[in-house]
């Protein structure tokens, strides 16, 4: 079965987003910060999740991506052209939490369902909402480039992953066909701050993969020209062991491929939920590289 695991797009390190933003790189990052407050933790590049109101935010651009954690006080309300890149190299916790660089493609690039709905729970043919532990997540869309950093309406956000079984809807496989089911998937338009939110469940395993989110994001130009980032979201594996203790997923027994088995993981694209009345919420913090 085809999950779609090939990343499209790459994540620029931290000295190449330096050079994007050139010698006041650091300042220009201060502006990256994400305008939420509420209780959706922020991720870092280690996988901790800032208390403080404001989260990381990562880029997308038409070629790479860079995973960086954002402090909850940065530095740098001004620097000088001398210092800039000195002091951003020293406050490394300033940069966003990822940048990306897209690829460029021809559209239509990708035939997705165009379900656009921010809760994916449920079949829309059917109505049957999957069950499992609540998750809302949002992603933080910003536009990165040698000018600065805004965010990013317009945006089109795509995610789909399986279900507590660890199956997906609308494919066949050996074990299951799931063929014209659309549960756990959708998309949503970030709005003018740049965010898009989700409501979905934690999702399961099946064998050879760590615990993932699909995700893509992409803009259409006036060129027909798509810019497109496709990656995956991570869960850190201690938190995955506690959810798995729950039903539904406790039945499935023990998953056998952890973050550091799975040739796809990338630190940077882990996920730190956190608490809430109803579930957990996380909060992905991207930005796209777009000059």
């Amino acid at each position: 079965m085809d999950h779609d695991d090939r990343q499209i797009g790459r994540i620029l390190s931290r000295r190449q987003l330096l050079k994007l933003l050139g010698a006041a790189g650091a300042s220009l990052l201060v502006g990256c910060g994400p305008a939420i407050s509420g209780s959706s933790p922020s991720t870092t590049a280690g996988g901790q999740a800032s208390t403080s109101g404001t989260t990381s935010t990562p880029m997308l651009n038409a070629e790479a991506q860079t995973a960086v954690a954002t402090a909850s006080n940065p530095v740098i309300a001004t620097a000088t052209s001398a210092d800039a890149t000195t002091t951003a190299v020293a406050n490394a916790s300033a940069l966003p939490a990822c940048v990306v660089r897209p690829a460029v493609t021809e559209g239509p690039y990708y035939v997705d369902e165009e379900l656009k709905r921010s809760d994916i729970r449920s079949d829309p043919g059917t109505g049957a909402v999957k069950d499992g532990v609540l998750l809302a997540l949002t992603f933080n869309v910003s536009k990165v480039s040698g000018s600065g950093c805004v965010p990013y309406p317009g945006a089109i956000v795509d995610i789909w992953h399986c279900d507590a079984s660890g199956v997906y809807s609308d494919v066949t496989d050996r074990s299951f066909n799931t063929k014209g089911q659309k549960f756990l998937r959708g998309l949503q338009v970030t709005d003018g701050k740049g965010l898009a939110t989700f409501t979905t469940i934690y999702p399961g395993w099946y064998a050879g993969r760590a615990i993932h989110i699909h995700f893509k994001i992409r803009s259409q130009s006036s060129s027909n020209q798509s810019a497109v980032f496709t990656s995956q979201l991570f869960f850190d594996d201690a938190f995955s062991d506690q959810v798995l203790t729950l039903a539904p997923y406790a039945s499935k027994g023990r998953r056998d491929t952890l973050n550091s088995n799975d040739g796809i993981y990338k630190e940077q694209l882990l996920l730190t939920p956190k608490k809430t009345n109803k579930g957990y919420a996380a909060t992905f913090d991207i930005g796209i590289q777009t000059a």
